[in-house]
Order: C-alpha cells, then sequence, then structure tokens
C-alpha cells in the first residue's frame, strides 16, 4: 500500500510539473496580450481597473471521503500556511501571474481567497492535497502549487479568461461601421449653419415638407410636436413619435411616409414603405457633444437611412461633423445663414425689477430665483408669464401664448434657458439675471460656472425674433457687475466641438453579461467604459452615472437583463425622490408579471389631486406629471403590463391645467408657503373641486361612449366615486344639456324655443 501511495505521488509530482510547463507556455503565447492591452489602454492604473472586477466567491465542497487523507495523511494547518506563504513571497510566481494578467491587486485578493479556501475547507480536493502533502514531505517545490492558484484566480475573476472577448466587444473606433445599410447608399450631407434666429432650420423643414418621404429629429418633445403640427397643416400627411406618444395622420393609423420624432426615438431601420428616405433632418445637431445625450445625435448622423440628411445648428460644429464624414465616405456641403434681424447688446444693466419693460424676459438659471423674481415683478403690479424646464409641455405653451398674445395683459416673462429651445417667443429684450448655472463636469457632477458661449448665444438670440412685433431684439443683464462678461461671451465665437458621444448598446452590454454572469448592470456599464477603446480624436464616452443610479436602485429587483437594460434608459430626473420611488414601484410590479393598472396607479400618486396651495404642493404635481409620463414612456416598451395609457394620458391632461391654475397663481404660492398654510391631495373643503372634476372627466368620456359603458366609468363605478345613483343624475343632466344644444341649434324661427328653468 506504501509503495503504492508513492508511485501515486510520484505520478501526481509530474503531472503538476507537466501543468506548470504548460502554463507557463500558454502564458507566453496567448495571455500576454491581456497585459499588453491593460499596457497600451493606459486610461487608468491598474488597480483601478481591476477594482471594477469583483470577485466570485469560492467556496470549498467537501466530499464525503477525503481521498487525499487517505492516500498522504492529513494536513496540519499551519504547516499549510508556511507553504501558501512561502509560494506567494516567491518572486517568479508573481511575474507568472502578472503575464496571465493579474497585476498586483488581483493577486493579493486571489492569494487571500485562496488562503482562506485552503485553510478553512474540510478536504481539499485531493490532487492540491497530495501536492501539498509533497511538498511537506520535501518530495515537491513549492511552486507546484501555482496551477492551482491559477485555476482560484479564474474562478474569481471569469474575465482572465475572456478579456479578448471583451475586449473585441468594447472596440468603438469605428461606430460608422455599426449601420451597414446607411453605409449601403451614397448619402448627401447637408449642413445648415448660422446663429438663432437665421431661418437654418426653416430651410431645412421646407425640403423635408416637399419631399415624398422623410424623417425629423428634433431635440425636445415641443419642437418635434411643432413640425408634425406644421406638415400636416401644410398637406403633407406626417407621424409624431416621442418617448411617451405615438400620432398618426392616418385616422386608421397607417404609417405616413414623413414623421417627425425626438432624436432618442430617430429609426436607423427601413424607416417606409420607400426602401429610403427622401429627406432626414437632423436639429441641433451641435447637441452631439452633449455629455448624457450627445450618442443619440452621433446615431442618427451616422445611420439614418435617407438619400440626404439635413443638420442644423452651430458653425462650431462643422470640422467636427466634416471628420466624421471622412470616415463614412460621403461628401459634405455647407450652407451659411445669418441673423435675420439685429440683436444689440445694451450699454447698462437692468438694475431694479422696477425697470421691466413690456416684450422683456429674464432669464435665471435656478428655481429659486425664478420664484423670487417672479415675486418681485408681481409686486410691481405687473403680470408674470413663467417658464422653466419641469413644467408640463402644455402649461408651457398656455405660457407661451399668454405671454405672445398682444390682447393679452401679461407682457413679462421669467424663464430658465428652457426658452432656447422649442418655443416661438415674442421677445424684445433678455435680461440675464445672472450668468453662473450648473453644469455638468467630465466626471458627471455638477459645479457652479459661467454659461457658455454658445448657451449666451442661444438664449440671447431669441430676443427680437423674426415675423414678431419686434424689428430688432436686446439683451442686457441684470447686475451690473456683469454686463462686460456678458459682453465678451456675445462677442466670441462658440467654442469648436471636436468629439462625438457614443454609448454602450443593449446588444454589447448583454454580450458582456454573458462573459461576466456575476455582474451587476451598473458594473458591467462601469467595465465597458473603462475597457473600451475610443478614437478620442473623433469620440467620447457619455456619461452613464444616470443610468447607473437607475441600475443599482433596482438591482435588488429581479428582472431580465434586457428589460432591466430599458428601464434604466428611461428619462427620469434623479433629483425627484418621488419620480425615483415610483419608478422602482413599476420595476417591482413588472418583475411580479403584474399590470402596473389605472386603478394601481391612481391609489399610488394619490389620485385625484387637488390645485397646489404652496410651492411644495405645485413641485409634488410636477413630479406626479413626470411619473405619469414615465408610465407612458414604459407603456411603449411594455405594452402588455402598462396597458392603460389612454387613460393615463387622460390624466395627465387634467394634471396639465391643475399645474397651469398653481403657475399662474405662483406669488400666493410663494406667500402661501412663507405663512404655513398646510399643503395635502385631498382636504375636505376641495371635495366640491374634486366631485366636479370627476363629474367633467366622466361628461368627457361620455361624449364617446355610451352611458355606463366607458371605461372611465367603469373605473369609477369600481372604485365606488361614482355610485349608481349619481350616474343617473349624471344621465339626466347630460340628457337636458343634449336637449337644449339641440333647441339652440334648431334654425326654424317659428319653433319656439324651451326655457331654461330657474329657481
Amino acid at each position: 500500500m506504501l509503495q503504492n501511495s508513492k508511485k501515486l505521488r510520484s505520478l501526481c509530482g509530474a503531472l503538476q510539473n507537466f501543468n506548470l510547463c504548460r502554463s507557463k507556455l500558454v502564458t507566453k503565447n496567448s495571455v500576454k496580450c491581456a497585459t499588453e492591452f491593460f499596457q497600451i489602454r493606459g486610461k487608468k492604473d491598474d488597480s483601478t481597473l481591476s477594482s471594477l472586477f469583483v470577485p466570485v466567491q469560492i467556496k470549498a465542497t467537501p466530499d464525503d471521503i477525503n481521498v487525499g487523507a487517505e492516500l498522504t495523511g492529513s494536513l496540519n494547518k499551519a504547516d499549510l500556511l508556511k507553504v501558501l506563504n512561502k509560494f506567494f513571497q516567491k518572486a517568479e510566481i508573481k511575474q507568472l501571474l502578472t503575464e496571465n494578467g493579474l497585476d498586483n491587486y488581483l493577486q493579493h485578493q486571489a492569494y487571500v481567497s485562496f488562503r482562506r479556501y485552503c485553510l478553512e475547507a474540510q478536504t481539499l480536493p485531493v490532487d492540491l492535497h497530495v501536492v501539498v502533502s509533497d511538498i511537506l514531505q520535501g518530495a515537491g517545490n513549492v511552486t507546484d502549487i501555482f496551477p492551482y492558484f491559477l485555476r482560484h484566480a479564474k474562478q474569481m475573476f471569469p474575465h482572465l479568461d475572456c478579456m479578448d472577448d471583451l475586449r473585441k466587444i468594447s472596440d468603438l473606433r469605428t461606430p460608422a461601421n455599426w449601420y451597414p445599410q446607411a453605409r449601403a447608399i451614397n448619402r448627401k450631407i447637408i449642413f445648415h449653419a448660422g446663429p438663432t434666429n437665421s431661418g437654418k432650420t426653416y430651410h431645412a423643414l421646407e425640403r423635408f415638407i416637399t419631399a415624398k418621404s422623410g424623417v425629423y429629429c428634433g431635440p425636445l418633445k415641443l419642437l418635434a410636436s411643432e413640425v408634425f403640427n406644421k406638415a400636416n397643416s401644410r398637406g403633407t400627411p406626417c407621424d409624431l413619435v416621442t418617448g411617451e406618444e405615438r400620432k398618426y395622420a392616418d385616422p386608421s393609423q397607417n404609417a405616413s411616409n414623413h414623421v417627425s420624432c425626438t432624436v432618442e426615438m430617430a429609426s436607423v431601420n427601413n424607416p417606409c414603405k420607400y426602401r429610403i428616405n427622401e429627406v432626414a433632418v437632423v436639429d441641433e445637431i451641435q447637441m452631439i457633444k452633449d455629455p448624457q445625450r450627445g450618442w443619440a445625435w452621433t446615431r442618427t448622423l451616422l445611420g439614418l437611412i435617407a438619400d440626404e440628411i439635413h443638420l442644423c445648428g452651430e458653425a462650431g460644429t462643422i470640422d467636427l461633423v466634416q471628420q466624421l464624414c471622412l470616415t463614412t465616405g460621403e461628401d459634405l456641403e455647407v450652407r451659411h445663414y445669418k441673423r435675420l434681424t439685429p440683436l444689440k447688446m445694451e450699454d447698462s444693466a437692468l438694475g431694479s425689477l422696477n425697470n421691466v419693460m413690456p416684450g422683456d424676459c429674464i432669464v435665471c438659471f435656478s428655481k429659486n430665483d425664478i420664484y423670487s423674481v417672479s415675486r418681485g415683478i408681481e409686486a410691481t403690479g405687473k403680470e408674470v408669464a413663467v417658464i422653466y424646464g419641469g413644467l408640463p409641455p402644455g402649461t408651457k405653451l398656455a405660457q407661451a401664448a399668454k405671454f405672445n398674445d398682444p390682447d393679452n395683459s401679461c407682457k413679462i416673462m421669467v424663464a430658465t434657458d428652457a426658452i432656447g429651445m422649442g418655443l416661438n417667443l415674442s421677445i424684445r429684450r433678455i435680461i440675464f439675471y445672472s450668468l453662473i448655472k450648473p453644469i455638468m463636469n467630465e466626471k458627471g457632477e455638477k459645479e457652479m460656472d459661467t454659461i457658455s458661449v454658445s448657451s449666451a448665444l442661444q438664449i440671447a438670440g431669441r430676443a427680437g425674433r423674426y415675423g414678431t412685433q419686434w424689428e430688432q431684439g436686446y439683451v442686457t443683464t441684470f447686475k451690473p457687475e456683469d454686463l462686460n462678461t456678458l459682453k465678451n461671451l456675445l462677442s466670441s465665437e462658440p467654442e469648436p466641438i471636436t468629439q462625438a458621444g457614443l454609448h454602450p448598446t443593449a446588444d454589447q452590454i448583454e454580450l458582456y453579461a454573458y462573459h461576466l454572469p456575476n455582474s451587476t448592470l451598473s458594473n458591467l456599464m462601469d467595465i465597458f467604459v473603462n475597457l473600451s477603446t475610443v478614437d478620442d480624436s473623433l469620440y467620447f464616452m457619455c456619461n452613464i452615472e444616470d443610468f447607473k443610479f437607475l441600475a443599482d436602485m433596482i438591482q435588488h429587483v429581479p428582472l431580465p437583463l434586457r428589460a432591466r437594460y430599458v428601464f434604466c434608459c428611461a428619462p427620469i430626473n434623479k433629483k425627484m425622490p418621488f419620480v425615483c420611488t415610483m419608478f422602482l414601484k413599476f420595476a417591482r410590479q413588472y418583475s411580479k408579471n403584474e399590470a402596473i393598472t389605472f386603478d394601481w396607479l391612481c391609489r399610488n400618486i394619490g389620485w385625484p389631486l387637488q390645485p397646489p396651495k404652496t410651492i411644495i404642493d405645485l413641485v409634488h404635481l410636477e413630479a406626479v406629471f413626470d411619473v405619469l409620463d414615465l408610465y407612458l414612456w414604459l407603456s411603449y416598451r411594455f405594452m402588455d403590463l402598462f396597458n392603460e395609457p389612454h387613460l393615463v394620458r387622460d390624466m395627465q391632461r387634467e394634471l396639465d391645467q391643475i399645474i397651469q391654475q398653481g403657475v399662474v397663481q405662483i406669488t400666493r404660492l410663494l406667500r402661501n408657503s412663507e405663512t404655513g398654510i398646510s399643503s395635502g391631495t385631498l382636504a375636505a373643503d376641495d371635495e366640491e373641486f374634486s366631485a366636479n372634476r370627476l363629474k367633467q372627466s366622466y361628461l368627457r368620456d361620455f361624449k364617446t361612449s355610451p352611458v355606463g359603458r366607458g371605461r372611465l366609468t367603469e373605473r369609477l363605478l369600481a372604485q365606488g366615486i361614482l355610485t349608481p345613483n349619481m350616474l343617473q343624475e349624471l344621465q339626466k343632466e347630460w340628457n337636458r344639456k343634449s336637449e337644449k344644444d339641440e333647441d339652440d341649434s334648431d334654425g326654424d324661427p317659428k319653433k319656439p324655443r324651451r326655457k331654461r328653468r330657474t329657481k
């Protein structure tokens, strides 16, 4: 028996020496490229990059019989620890590990885990047990442990075996090749360059409307809706596609040859019944540099399938577009435009809110400034229109219409830089309340800094718009000390744009997940960005912090990877806690395969809602509107569970009206906030208001459905908000109203009209 044991040990020793030699050969020939890859990239130091790979916990799986102990006897744990420490201290071992892709950080992590594994395991794998026993008896060398240590390290860090594959997946140096359909045609690229109010977008849209087919890609829903309405009013059937909405020009909902969409929703596949669109318009092309959304403009520029691509934007983007066209083998035609109306910089600052004049727009960069300036102007007896980014589109349009109406008493506007795009405003003078605003740095962190030349020109250019009552625009500051800074900004050329944004696709992340199955989505994104190979002369990786924030929020929710990725792409303001809470609830409902119904939504948002009493109430209503927007966004991606968008859209229209009431009375809300007037979702003294609103909703539903058969009616009855008796009374009231309408519309002068009953 002893002789057989010695032969077995000798055989195992020979086997380990063979594996060691083979490991060295593999190291020198194939695995070496992983280390070279890290050296070539040079983006981050090894320890920082390696720390992104989360180690997999390796647990011992003891056998019922300790074969190793039967063959060679039991191991003393203290002696085993000495052998392991001696093994890890050898310089040649560290060199071998480095050649196998383990830097110092990974080596230390792997050793700590391997040591714990060996010391805590009741039974070691038989081959490892025999090798350690031989070393302790002087029949082997500590280096014989290397193959087992390397095996353990690769189990801990799966990326060591697939670094080449990860490297290929995250090679983003030639994004133009991602769109073979666009590369298969010879597209004509036309750049309409000019400042705000120069007519560049007008000329591109004229070509779009007169083409036999086309797509318009805009940065905002408001712009997409404006083009949608303009095209249809001109007799060109055009559909609308945004993240939250679909509208068809054809009542039968057949797709039109023209579509107006937000840039993220642009299709880079076969677009219409024609194999190729005749015209595509990409508006505000300078946003290709945007740290969060720039990838969408890169994607449309490189991937749209159209004979003509019309780009509209700042001249500072021309050089970058020329370089991108070289990568696609396409020619670029540049058309320059000049401003249609003069813009004059005033010599003095406003100084006081008492000096505002009709047609003035004061631009602020924070909500607090919006509130204080609005209140200050209304204190002088002037009415104010208010526009900022958090308001619903309907409220923005209503405020803009009030300000533009020459017969309306409201002649002053207070707004954020949200007026820079998507709204046609009759502004005589732009007044910068401040020139400092929060901006996003390269790390995705917000910091305060002076606005860019591009932003200053974009906002100032809204004054004296062509076609309004003002033949000339003016611009100044509120504070005298800002006047020279603004003059310098407006006299400068916009900063040249040198890079276009890129972003990992769902397909790329799925491939990463296949190779790294134990990594979270947030971790996969981090690894992808850090391993990505990008042509820095043309491209940059867009900031993924918002994506990672949402991924971390729902990491504990069991979701398929593709669904998790889609959820994390949702457009959410992470600074709004209520929206984030509802986002998490949506994900949980989806994970349980439970429909997010109208009833469920009403319970979770506290519907019906009352008009705001304080600014806090107004902010909450804006958050609720964003939640409804989120529902609609998800309803077009998960139609089976977010299956009642028609009712949610109805809620949104109603909520928009409530928010409009609050914005009109913003000064009163501020005063109430200071005096401590309580807020709430449904107070007792507002029950009559809610009942009237429910009645209006019911009657609106009745216009398209018979009594008792409308979806909204069924919901209200099921919730107990409407009773059968109330339903009968509403039916009688509607019948009386219908009879009166018929009498009023009767053109026979001889027929007596019914008299209205008076109490």
